[in-house]
């Protein structure tokens, strides 16, 4: 049986049945949100991920308090049904699309939360995301970003604390084509893998979301990049974008910023803004680069595991280690505040910040 229940919605892109993504087998759909209170404090961020030719979905909900990261993994089975948008005890329900949805993390080890996002305004198309090693597609694909508020509670062992007043973040949807699953041994004549650089900045100024992102080479040289600005309600027609600049600074003897000037060519956005970090968050907590959880494995009919992260004690060189987000007090130049987070991860060389091998921190 292939068909499902996203048969019975005008969502097909091929003349397959929904269950079939194309040819692809790296092609996922994927749903990420974090959070944060006025403040900084109390970082939450989920992901859940599907992976229609490796019929697997896979979720993970995190939450930093006092210096440690906790993190629930759930991993199973698909079936081939693309609107299940549940792995375990963690699921996402669209109540307004584009809008208002809901994260549910049902009671597990020690966790559980219940959070529902509204968005503050139409979101954001980012560039289609297209990069190759040689003739190979590395990565194929597009992302919706949307920042917004959130209400709700989260409880860790048995302390329930609602969110706080204010508490905002971002959320975003990609699809395409990424790295998934079991990795692809067999090597590319003659192209050894590139050095990669992102940075990823949302931010919340009380009149509106600032978004930026930057894909640079090993030189510096951007091949993916766009500012771009939507007004407290703005609606899709309302939408600006321009450019920017930023100057990054590192954390000696790591990989991860600590802090950043970004110079903006924007219509109704500040001319420059400044980031001050106020946390770290580690990606690895969603997947992302983890050595065990990481994005479509299979873990057969259904796992779901805690872990919990001591944010001191890591190696800040260790590969599973170097994909962070920083929560981060904005400061603008017209005098507004804001605040957002600071996404970064470098592989490889680097050239503008000196990072001449593939783990070298910064001096």
């Amino acid at each position: 049986m292939v068909l499902s229940r996203g048969d019975d919605y005008p969502i097909h892109q091929t003349p397959e049945p929904v269950a079939y993504a194309g040819t692809d087998r790296n092609f996922y759909d994927r749903y990420f949100f974090n959070g944060y209170a006025p403040d900084g404090s109390g970082f939450f961020a989920v992901a859940l991920g599907i992976y229609p030719h490796l019929d697997v979905i896979d979720a993970h909900f995190n939450v930093v308090r006092d210096g440690v990261q906790h993190c629930i993994h759930a991993s199973t089975e698909l079936g081939m049904e693309r609107m299940a948008m549940a792995a375990g005890p963690i699921s996402v329900e669209i109540i307004e699309a584009l809008h208002i949805l809901r994260i549910r993390l049902e009671p597990c080890e020690g966790m559980a939360a219940d959070i529902t996002f509204t968005g503050r305004a139409f979101p954001i198309e980012e560039p289609r995301f297209t990069h190759r090693i040689g003739p190979r597609a590395f990565m194929d694909y597009t992302r919706l970003t949307q920042n917004g508020g959130y209400e709700g509670w989260i409880e860790v062992d048995g302390d329930r604390r609602d969110l706080a007043d204010g508490t905002m973040g971002t959320r975003d949807r990609s699809w395409g084509v990424r790295p998934i699953g079991a990795r692809d041994m067999q090597p590319m004549p003659g192209h050894t893998l590139p050095g990669f650089f992102w940075q990823w900045t949302p931010v919340n100024f009380p009149q509106g979301s600032l978004f930026f992102h930057v894909n640079n080479d090993e030189h510096g040289e951007a091949w993916n990049t766009r500012a771009a600005w939507a007004g407290e309600g703005a609606g899709p027609e309302e939408l600006a974008e321009g450019h920017g600049s930023m100057r990054t600074r590192l954390q000696q003897g790591t990989r991860w910023p600590s802090g950043g000037t970004l110079s903006l060519a924007l219509p109704r956005a500040p001319e420059q803004v400044s980031f001050e970090p106020l946390g770290r968050f580690q990606m690895r907590g969603l997947g992302y680069t983890h050595p065990e959880w990481g994005h479509g494995m299979y873990h057969g009919r259904l796992k779901v595991a805690r872990e919990d992260i001591e944010l001191a004690d890591l190696d800040p060189l260790a590969p599973e280690n170097l994909h962070v987000q920083v929560p981060v007090r904005v400061t603008a130049s017209d005098g507004s505040d804001g605040i957002g987070v600071f996404e970064q991860l470098i592989i490889g060389p680097f050239a503008p910040l000196g990072l001449k091998e593939f783990l070298d921190g910064a001096s």
